[in-house]
This record gives structure tokens, sequence and C-alpha cells, in this order.
């Protein structure tokens, strides 16, 4: 009786079944609307904007948008690369950073954690400035022009790392570990074959955090590269494209009549709009990746009682 009446107190009614439903169906359009918007409008000739507005299905549709954004051909090409092993290359050296520091500092019995808490809060609450960290990282480390410089920045933070250390106090059981030092493993064995494989849903959480950092970067690139580096992330580039193009319109007044016709044909809202879909689809791609991870997550290092 008692097991009966836990299951109906846990069970939802099927007007609050409706409610939710409802509910989360509206957030799902409210994030997927504005998405489409971006879409048709970058797809749209810039003669239908201007005629019907903007519509949820192009009235007429184009590619010249992408076409421009990817005529710089190999250039972009090279961006999208140097972006796409940044990301992955970060993430990786993000998580092993994060993970390692957040599980020492969650460790009862570690004797420096007062100390390394410390050292993680201070940037937190005193920022040195810009001009102090482009001293520190161009002149003191020498790292201007150099690849080191996209990654280094972004490899640590300290929220991240409170997420992670929260977790691993709350959902890996100390007695498993004091299980595992009694079976004669070391640290090792025991952060990398126990903690590690029943934190994923908190390590799929940074890591989605990283990449996300990682991929949306531009600042870093146009702060410490210089102008047409091979290092360039697609980002950088195509905010480049964009102010160039902005540069042309703003003085194309002061050219003859060709020039400012060819100016007036440029779809410049399609081409802000294409510079969002190719910045974001890449990224977008990756949610079911960390989702699946997730889930594995949830049903990995159940301990049973």
């Amino acid at each position: 009786m008692a097991k009966k009446k836990f299951k109906n107190a846990t069970e939802i009614s099927n007007g609050s079944n409706a409610l939710f439903n409802i509910i989360l169906i509206i957030i799902v359009l409210m994030c997927l609307v504005p998405m489409l918007y971006v879409l048709s409008i970058s797809l749209s000739t810039k003669e239908s904007i201007a005629k019907y507005g903007y519509q949820l299905i192009p009235k007429e549709m184009t590619l010249e948008s992408y076409k421009l954004i990817l005529g710089s051909g190999s250039k972009i090409l090279r961006a999208f690369i140097n972006s796409v092993v940044l990301t992955i290359v970060g993430t990786i050296l993000g998580l092993v950073v994060i993970t390692t520091y957040s599980y020492a500092l969650s460790r009862s019995d570690f004797i420096y954690k007062k100390f390394f808490n410390t050292v993680a809060f201070i940037p937190m609450l005193f920022g040195g400035g810009m001009v102090a960290s482009y001293i520190i990282i161009a002149r003191v480390l020498g790292l201007r022009n150099n690849p080191l410089v996209l990654v280094l920045p972004l490899l640590f933070n300290t929220f991240w790392m409170v997420i992670m250390r929260t977790f691993f106090q709350t959902s890996v059981p100390g007695a498993l570990i004091e299980a595992a030092m009694i079976d004669g493993a070391n640290e090792f064995d025991i952060f990398f074959k126990i903690v590690l494989p029943i934190s994923l849903p908190g390590i799929a959480t940074i890591g989605l955090f990283l990449t996300l950092a990682y991929w949306n970067d531009w600042f870093n690139a146009m702060l410490y590269l210089d102008k047409g580096s091979p290092y360039s992330t697609l980002q950088y580039m195509l905010i480049e494209i964009q102010r160039t193009m902005e540069t042309v319109i703003l003085k194309g007044e002061q050219m003859g009549a060709a020039a400012k016709d060819a100016i007036r044909s440029l779809p410049a809202d399609g081409i802000r709009m294409a510079i969002v879909v190719v910045t974001t689809a890449p990224i977008a791609m990756s949610y079911p990746f960390f989702q699946r991870y997730f889930i594995q997550g949830l049903t990995l290092g159940a301990v049973k009682e």
C-alpha cells in the first residue's frame, strides 16, 4: 500500500501534463521562430525584403549573400578549419585543466585546498584590465601572432571550476573513493576509472561552455593577431567582412553613379543574417553530441544501497 501511495504521489495529472507541454512548446517556438526568420532573411533577395518585409518563408530566394561571404574562397575555408581545430583543442585542454583542478579542490583531505581556492577566486574578483592582460600576453609571454594566444586565455574559468567542484562534491560518494583506496587503487585510477565515468553530466556541461566560448571567440583574434594572419578564426573574418561592407556603404555616396548602383544592390540585411547562420549552424549541430553524454551520464555509476 505504501508503494502504491508513493507512485500516485509522484504521478502528474493530465491537466498539469498538458500545461507543461504547452509551456515547452511556447519556449521551443520562441527559440525556433527567430532562427527561422534569420535563415529566411539570409535567403531572401534585397528587393523582396524591401517590398514584403521580413517573411518567415522567402518570397524570392537567392544565395547571393552566401556567395558574397564565401567569395574569399580559401581564406574562409582556412579560417573555418582554424576555428574547428581551436574549438576541439581548446575544449579538450580546458576540460583537462578544469576537471583536475576541481577534483583536487573537492577532496576534503587536500591540504592546499584553501590556497588554491583563493588563487582561483582572485581573478574573478579583481581583474587586471585589458591593458595589463595585453602587456602580459603580448610583451611578457611573447604570444602575439601565436596560435596559443587563442587557446590560453579561455583555458580556465573560475565559475566553471566552481560548477565542476560542486558537482564532484555532491555527486561522487565519498564511500566510493574510500572503497577504491581500500582495494589499492591510486589517485590516478580513482580519478580516471571511477570519478570521471560517473561525472559525465558535469563534464558535458563544462565541455559545452568551453565549446561555445572557443567557437564564438573573435575578440582575442582581433587583439593579438595581425590582419591577414594565417591563424585568424572564422568569426573574426566574418566580422571583418561585415565591417568592410558597412564602410563601403558609408563611403558610397562619395562615388560615381555606377558605384552607387552597385552598392545599393548589396543585400546588406541578407549578408548580416547569413553571417549569423554560418557562425551558428556548426555549434548548433554539436548540441546533440553533448545531449547524448548527458543521458549516458545520468545512467552511469549509480551507487546501490
